[in-house]
């Protein structure tokens, strides 16, 4: 465990925006991800663009660092640029109608509401009551609200619950959009087993379309959460689309136990690839020949991500974000003003392997902005022992390489080191394995299932593999062979661990290019 105290500035505050960031400067706090400068912090929620803004609403409790279930919050933060994030006070709040859990956001262009003026629009959220009395014995339902204002306050529906469940008492995290083809919003909903899928007219009178995913064995563990729908080109050709449904899969509470747990245990999610006409999801596989789980990330510490609705036609981009946590042990982390933190924002894409169609992801490209070139090196040959990073401190960085495979048997690097503590981002070359091991990361002795070392499959493309990494305050997103293989992994160095090594085992590497940079922070903060 480490001693080093919190850190605090001294002397006056030159400015409120310096007084803001103070929050952003204890110890452990994400300085390229988004957090809220207090207290519990889970899902996002209610993403969606709407004249220049990124919404982020979020699950939060903001009277405390626990989760407080029954008074469930929608935190509010906004961005212009997916990158810095201006915290707003909690848009949605709790009452007598329940607390306030998951669910989405959308641009109602056409005021199919009629919540709106004639030819005028707003936004609309759809989310789940918990706690609701209007039903007994069932108390999850399906509520909606509506902001005039670009979302700064919010009314909610005086007509509301706009839906009940019909059979079971897990039935939440409405994701809502608006399918041209059939002119009707389309809601995804988490029903314990499978996913609901019911069409709206006007986001108040809700129908049953269809039902997904109670019939495939080996994907029940935990209970289903956070679903969503989205169409996405494939290989980027805008003739040729597939349907991609996510889901997210809860660390308890599940139909069967004995199905796999996510690959760095306790919470995760997972995809599917099909077709959808408007009232159902067919997969392309068939349920006999589906052979494996497709998991989204393999690290421990991605969950519960929603796409953005409402970007323009004219970006085209599909971006989500997760919650960068595990249910597992998110209620025990080392952090003590805050607990709770977004991964950077990332593009979805569907890619053709010769397996098949995949998911990849990508950090977006609005990142860059943050760069600050610190080494950028070309046709490099290294040897086992050598560090050529050793003048390199750093406790924040984006790390870009391409290797080639040569006689080595295991390359990578080691970030955020000291004397003691270390994490070593790899790949072994004889496994066809890209990791991370975070054992001798530091602050590990919160939880027993912390100290872990997380795998993904990723084999060599060209004989070469690329990495882009993201090294934070508390965290690692690795990026393999170009969005392929994804682990992202929360960490808690001391802020004094900043080394760096590039290594290689059992033979020589070569670099045929590695660029690493500096990345500002998003709060202002200088490096310490």
């Amino acid at each position: 465990m480490s001693n080093i105290k919190e850190l605090h500035l001294s002397g006056e505050m030159s400015s409120s925006k310096e007084s803001e960031n103070i929050f952003f400067k204890n110890r452990f706090r994400p300085q390229l991800h988004y957090s809220p400068k207090k207290n519990w912090m889970n899902d996002p929620n209610g993403m969606v663009y709407y004249e220049g803004e990124y919404h982020l609403f979020y699950q939060h409790t903001p009277h405390d660092t626990e989760p407080d279930f029954d008074n469930m919050h929608w935190g509010h933060a906004v961005s212009n640029d997916l990158v810095h994030w201006e915290e707003l006070p909690p848009a949605i709040l709790p009452g007598e109608d329940g607390a306030i859990f998951s669910g989405s956001a959308v641009v109602d262009n056409n005021n199919t509401s009629g919540f709106f003026n004639e030819n005028g629009s707003g936004l609309v959220a759809i989310y789940t009551n918990n706690s609701n009395s209007a039903q007994y014995g069932k108390p999850q339902v399906q509520s909606i609200a509506y902001s005039r204002d670009k979302g700064r306050t919010w009314t909610k529906y005086k007509g509301n619950p706009v839906l009940f469940p019909m059979k079971t008492l897990d039935f939440r995290d409405p994701k809502v959009f608006w399918h041209d083809e059939s002119s009707m919003w389309v809601m995804a909903l988490a029903v314990r087993d499978r996913i609901e899928f019911y069409i709206s007219p006007n986001l108040k009178e809700w129908s049953f379309a269809s039902e997904f995913g109670s019939d495939i064995a080996g994907i029940h563990r935990g209970v289903f959460e956070c679903p969503d729908l989205l169409q996405i080109q494939v290989d980027e050709e805008p003739d040729i689309t597939k349907w991609i449904l996510i889901l997210s899969v809860g660390d308890r509470n599940g139909v069967n136990p004995k199905d796999p747990e996510p690959p760095a245990g306790g919470s995760g999610m997972m995809y599917f690839i099909g077709n959808f006409d408007g009232r159902s999801f067919t997969l392309d596989d068939t349920l006999e020949s589906l052979d494996a789980i497709r998991w989204i990330d393999y690290g421990s510490d991605f969950y519960a991500a929603v796409t953005w609705n409402g970007i323009p036609k004219e970006d085209g981009r599909k971006i989500w974000v997760g919650w960068l946590n595990n249910w597992r042990y998110a209620t025990a982390l080392p952090s003590k003003e805050w607990r709770g933190q977004m991964s950077i924002p990332r593009e979805i894409q569907l890619k053709t392997y010769p397996e098949g169609i995949r998911l990849i992801q990508v950090p977006v490209s609005e990142l860059s902005q943050l760069r600050k070139p610190i080494m950028s090196l070309q046709d490099l040959t290294i040897k086992p022992g050598s560090n050529i990073l050793s003048d390199i401190s750093t406790e924040k960085a984006e790390i870009i390489a391409e290797f080639e495979i040569g006689t080595a048997i295991e390359v990578g690097f080691k970030v955020r080191m000291s004397a003691n503590q270390e994490t070593i981002i790899g790949y072994n070359i004889l496994k066809e394995e890209l990791f991370i091991d975070r054992t001798k990361s530091n602050d590990i002795d919160f939880h027993p299932d912390f100290a872990a070392k997380h795998k993904a499959p990723m084999k060599p493309e060209h004989e070469r593999i690329q990495l882009s990494i993201y090294v934070d305050w508390a965290s690692v997103e690795v990026f393999g062979n170009k969005g392929k293989a994804i682990i992202s992994d929360m960490i808690f160095p001391d802020l004094e661990s900043r080394g760096l090594e590039l290594y290689t085992l059992g033979g020589e590497l070569k670099i045929v290019s590695l660029q690493i940079n500096d990345l500002v922070s998003i709060w202002g903060n200088a490096t310490f």
